[in-house]
């Protein structure tokens, strides 16, 4: 494991910390010829081989360099065919650090990966499932009625209440399985501050309660999901 992390260590320097935005500004617009390509893949090599301080390890460096460059090159020709260019950057990453996991256990890659699943916590797993997307479907199926009721700000970004609520539930499935209730009340605080202004600007009684019941109905799912959880 300690291989992995190594490498996957060097990966988010040599990509992130030491990769300045003009070197991506460049390689997207001259691709394959960009020189910058080349200095990052080089860069690559040079802070991979450092962290594993092992020569005998060359082969397994090589592979991830080559790898990494036409993966990057692959991506640079790819961005033009999507919309979003997050799902181009997230298949980058996903296919690199598939190759770091590859190269780290492939003396014996296909037992590793089944343990992986065998002792994977299934119900940690089907818990935050729940919490994220399932978990807003039935919140806004409950909430159905009152928020045909309610003006809502369209100046708002699009879907930015149930992204919101996503996040808070899993934050609050964390803190329960960690124990530490009073972090939920911390939460709870925050959200409050930082909804205060708006509505007191909207001057709206209906906004007011359906916020707050939606708030309490979304703390309520994920603590009920924390406390079925932990009782498992």
């Amino acid at each position: 494991m300690i291989l992995f992390v190594k490498l996957l260590l060097a990966h988010l320097i040599a990509d992130f910390l030491l990769q300045p935005t003009r070197w991506v500004i460049h390689k997207e617009a001259n691709k394959a010829t960009s020189k910058y390509l080349y200095f990052h893949v080089l860069l690559h090599l040079a802070i991979t081989m450092l962290l594993l301080w092992d020569l005998s390890a060359w082969k397994m460096v090589l592979i991830i360099t080559i790898s990494h460059y036409f993966i990057d090159l692959a991506k640079l020709y790819a961005n033009s065919l999507f919309k979003l260019k997050s799902i181009p950057f997230f298949i980058d990453q996903l296919l690199h650090i598939l190759v770091l996991y590859c190269c780290a256990f492939y003396g014996n890659l296909w037992e590793h990966t089944i343990s992986l699943f065998e002792n994977m916590d299934w119900a940690l797993v089907t818990a935050i499932v729940f919490v994220s997307l399932p978990a807003a479907i039935i919140m806004g199926k409950l909430l159905e009625r009152m928020s045909s009721q309610i003006e809502f700000d369209h100046k708002s970004l699009p879907n930015a209440g149930k992204y919101i609520g996503i996040i808070e539930r899993l934050f609050v499935l964390v803190f329960i399985i960690l124990g530490r209730w009073e972090a939920i009340g911390l939460l709870i605080t925050a959200k409050s501050v930082f909804r205060f202004n708006d509505l007191k600007e909207s001057n709206s009684r209906k906004l007011t309660e359906y916020i707050l019941i939606g708030t309490l109905l979304s703390f309520g799912i994920a603590i009920l999901t924390g406390i079925i959880y932990t009782k498992l």
